[in-house]
């Protein structure tokens, strides 16, 4: 009797482990680049497994069989830039010294979109947090200075040699400037999004870092995280936005719960790639003398 209940529960626990790996694995891949890949491979992979079995194809059923390491080697190279993400997250800590230091920032950056908004001077600013973003970007010329409205203007006066680029800000300081970020490869986008959004969206697809955009067009306001670019924001939700990701509350260092508020900002973080909430912004005003 007890060999019956052994042999029952050992298939039972090992179903259980499996669909709960699947289960976690689709979740991981749903919404990013890879998807696509991922369902059209299943596809294949599970017609081959059908007709090898009903024909008793044994060659390929053995090749079916040999080809975990092709497909892990595969796995690794579609989804190299969310498992950089995942991996430089694990174990990292957020860099921001201290909550005052991490609100003035964000008030900063808000000041500034709302100035380069308003008479149209486009911006792109990155926010790192606990990736660093140096591995990310190309070029940049190292700037290490105070976050200030002020010189974030002077870098992006579209006179300024450096203009013409991104802005890394590592806690209160401004690290680096002119910084090219990795243009995003999804195809769906609107073709419409400017090289500025496209960096922004591929920032955040390798990185957890947040990217504000202030477009030269329209002065409209835009935020990239994890994947997903918000467009025409107000002030007020660029500023519940980056308190709710920058200034959210430090988690344990326990990796089962790491790993599970992981998965739930992913999941949280999927559907469309570009959200707009509202049109352009309307003319700029004539300045005042």
């Amino acid at each position: 009797m007890w060999t019956d209940l052994e042999n029952g529960w050992r298939p039972a626990v090992e179903i259980l482990i499996l669909a709960v790996l699947i289960y976690f694995v689709f979740k991981f891949v749903r919404g990013t680049r890879g998807w696509p890949v991922v369902i059209g491979f299943v596809v294949v992979l599970l017609a081959l497994a059908l007709v090898t079995t009903i024909l008793d194809l044994k060659v390929l059923r053995w090749m079916l069989g040999s080809a975990s390491v092709f497909i892990a080697i595969g796995a690794v190279v579609i989804f190299q830039p969310e498992l950089r993400r995942m991996l430089g997250e694990l174990g990292n800590l957020p860099l921001f010294a201290s909550t005052s230091e991490q609100r003035e920032s964000i008030e900063i950056i808000i000041q500034t979109c709302e100035r380069l908004a308003d008479v149209k001077i486009g911006a792109l600013i990155a926010i790192e947090q606990s990736i660093q973003l140096q591995e990310a970007v190309e070029a940049g010329i190292k700037v290490d200075c105070d976050v200030t409205a002020e010189m974030l203007e002077a870098i992006f006066f579209p006179n300024n040699a450096i203009h013409d680029g991104g802005v890394i800000i590592k806690g209160d300081r401004i690290a680096y400037a002119a910084c090219i970020f990795p243009l995003t490869q999804r195809t769906d986008l609107n073709k419409s999004l400017g090289t500025r959004h496209r960096a922004a969206i591929g920032l955040s697809e390798e990185t957890d870092a947040v990217i504000v955009v202030v477009s030269e067009e329209s002065g409209m306001i835009s935020h990239a995280y994890k994947g997903q670019l918000t467009r025409g924001v107000t002030l007020e939700e660029l500023r519940a936005f980056l308190t709710l990701v920058i200034l959210r509350p430090a988690r344990p260092n326990n990796f089962f719960h790491w790993l599970r508020s992981k998965f739930g900002e992913h999941h949280q973080a999927t559907g469309p790639a570009v959200i707009t909430k509202r049109e352009p912004r309307p003319a700029a005003k004539p300045a005042h003398k």
